[in-house]
């Protein structure tokens, strides 16, 4: 059989390949050992690798995704007109024998030339900000937990079982607890006193668990640990401040008509798809809960028309609410107020006392006082 050979065309003739490091970036214009060359990651290096390819006749330019090493050159590059793709390492990783810089330059400009790399996606500079901001938050998130399980060992450490009388240490209760512990009130009794209404445990529970052994090494270390976790906490509010404000210009950019640094025209959209499956969502939540005046009217309407109609009614319901409580800053207030776990329990004991005494009809006399 007679050998076959498969030739490729060369689709990018003025192309050049980078093998990015964090020391140095090695550069490709062609397969021979002249046309590869070193240089920096400083600001100049980087300019003078774009005077050296414009000097080569380069137009088209594919860099490896290696880390964050690639950001600051990426931007240079697409500054002084290049054309460049960033590509994914897998796509340039079957380069056979020793593996050298040199080698990884040569085979990504090889790639490149004959058009066999595709381009990763990258987002727009607004939404690669938001996601900037994003990540720095979620590792606020991180480390704010962190701090959370470290200060549930002190507490355990010190006899103080916080953690089993409440659900969050860091909650409503918990946190009043924990600023008059670390502020000196050690006894039991009275910081069970700053007990919220809404805690499932009675204040004899959570005194019982709040027995300090008095460990004075415990208790600095807590406190250096609630204070990270304080700072943490504002660190993550600074941060939804920026976003707030970065997707506050987005939108006001996306709808206003600017020319010579005056707005034209002022143009808000009539709907937003992602609003509506929002409210829709959390209208089906709220018909999967058991009580509540929202829950009541979603019952009403799926038992007349369906829960499709009970979705769309609850979700435009929904909406009037949110729209009246931003541009009126009215407060949301239901037909039937919302009662919190201790009301709740009174108005079980006292509706179970009344259905007894209905059972055995008793009189104002045989119970000794009068019913209201």
């Amino acid at each position: 059989m007679d050998n076959k050979q498969i030739s490729l065309e060369v689709v990018n003739p003025n192309a050049a390949g980078i093998d990015i490091g964090s020391r140095s970036h090695w550069v490709s214009v062609g397969q021979n050992a002249q046309d590869v060359s070193e240089f920096g990651v400083y600001s100049h290096d980087q300019l003078a690798m774009c005077a050296w390819l414009h000097s080569k006749g380069v137009t088209s330019i594919a860099m490896e995704s290696t880390g964050t090493y690639w950001q600051n050159l990426f931007s240079t590059l697409v500054g002084e007109g290049f054309d460049v793709i960033l590509v994914n390492g897998r796509q340039t990783k079957n380069i056979k024998g020793k593996k050298t810089d040199i080698k990884d330059c040569q085979w990504i400009q090889k790639l490149h030339s004959l058009g066999l790399l595709s381009a990763s996606f990258l987002p727009d500079s607004d939404t690669d900000t938001i996601r900037t901001y994003s990540r720095h938050r979620n590792n606020l998130l991180n480390q704010a937990a962190n701090c959370t399980k470290r200060m549930q060992k002190y507490l355990r450490l010190m006899n103080m079982r916080l953690d089993i009388v409440v659900r969050d240490i860091d909650g409503l209760t918990g946190q009043s607890i924990i600023k008059a512990f670390i502020e000196g009130e050690h006894r039991g009794e009275q910081l069970a006193k700053l007990r919220h209404f809404n805690c499932r445990k009675t204040e004899g529970e959570i005194a019982k668990a709040l027995q300090y052994n008095g460990r004075k090494d415990y208790l600095f270390a807590f406190t250096q640990e609630w204070e990270s976790y304080r700072h943490i906490q504002l660190q993550m509010k600074n941060t939804d401040a920026q976003i707030n404000l970065l997707l506050k210009n987005i939108i006001d950019k996306g709808n206003n008509k600017i020319s010579g640094g005056r707005v034209l025209s002022h143009h808000l959209p009539k709907g937003s798809s992602r609003l509506k499956i929002a409210f829709r969502n959390t209208a089906n939540a709220i018909g999967n809960l058991k009580e509540g005046w929202l829950v009541d009217f979603f019952k009403r309407i799926n038992y007349k028309k369906g829960r499709e109609a009970a979705v769309s009614a609850l979700a435009r319901k929904l909406a009037v609410i949110v729209w009246n409580m931003i541009t009126k800053a009215t407060k949301y207030n239901p037909p039937t107020q919302y009662l919190y776990l201790d009301e709740k329990r009174k108005a079980g004991i006292v509706k179970r006392i009344r259905k007894q005494i209905a059972k055995f009809e008793l009189s104002k006399e045989e119970l000794g006082y009068a019913i209201a």
